[in-house]
């Protein structure tokens, strides 16, 4: 019985206080101790001397940083509309080609319709001579080093200079994306490079640039006249 009582005392001084306030929420709203006391995550503790102007400054630090979230959102979705653009009219082109030499060229040198600074088209080989074409001579190992055995694709912060030459060693975001071309062809990697930050990061455009790879080991299985794999 006596918890019951003391139950019913709680509840109706909570009313009590409930009412107090929706009574005098004029004089509340200036009393900042209070504030910092009811609202502490809103409000810093102590007294806050000039309560409107402390609300404003403190709004405004809000809405900025909700003005820099939408930005960066909807940077990154026009980033990832351009690249998916992008892999629509390089495959356009990748099938377009009239040769094999040509076919190459076109995908080495979409560096730009992806938003990147460089191409590559790295294969495993001896020796480390670019072509002129932009088909590398990787060491062997490196793609497994760069993807782990099984990894398809990764998007990188660095190594840009091991995979495309001293093009890419100021390079801050590379994509770089297995090719499956034949059973018993090298390793093969295909490798966008850009100077800006996170110019690759998303699901959308990582979704994009692995169609893209898909798309192009395709086509050079066809020019070579290898079986599917």
């Amino acid at each position: 019985m006596e918890r019951a009582e003391a139950r019913d005392s709680a509840i109706a001084a909570a009313e009590a206080v409930k009412t107090y306030i929706k009574m005098n929420r004029a004089r509340l709203a200036q009393d900042g101790e209070l504030l910092a006391l009811l609202l502490p995550e809103r409000f810093d503790s102590g007294e806050v001397r000039d309560l409107q102007r402390y609300v404003i400054e403190r709004l405004s630090a809000e809405n900025a940083s909700l003005r820099a979230e939408r930005d960066a959102l909807m940077a990154t979705r026009a980033t990832a509309a351009r690249l998916g653009d992008g892999a629509r009219r390089v495959i356009l082109d990748l099938i377009d080609a009239r040769s094999f030499e040509e076919a190459i060229a076109c995908v080495t040198g979409a560096a730009s319709a992806f938003g990147a600074d460089c191409a590559a088209l790295c294969v495993e080989g001896e020796g480390v001579a670019d072509n002129a074409q932009g088909v590398r001579l990787i060491p062997p190992g490196t793609v497994n080093a760069v993807l782990g055995a099984d990894g398809t694709g990764a998007i990188l912060s660095g190594g840009g200079r091991i995979l495309l030459g001293a093009h890419g060693g100021d390079c801050k975001s590379l994509a770089a994306f297995r090719l499956r071309i034949g059973r018993d062809t090298p390793a093969a990697i295909y490798v966008l490079g850009a100077h800006m930050e996170g110019r690759f990061e998303g699901e959308d455009a990582v979704a994009d640039l692995s169609f893209f790879a898909r798309a192009l080991e395709r086509a050079i299985r066809a020019w070579l006249d290898l079986p599917r794999i």
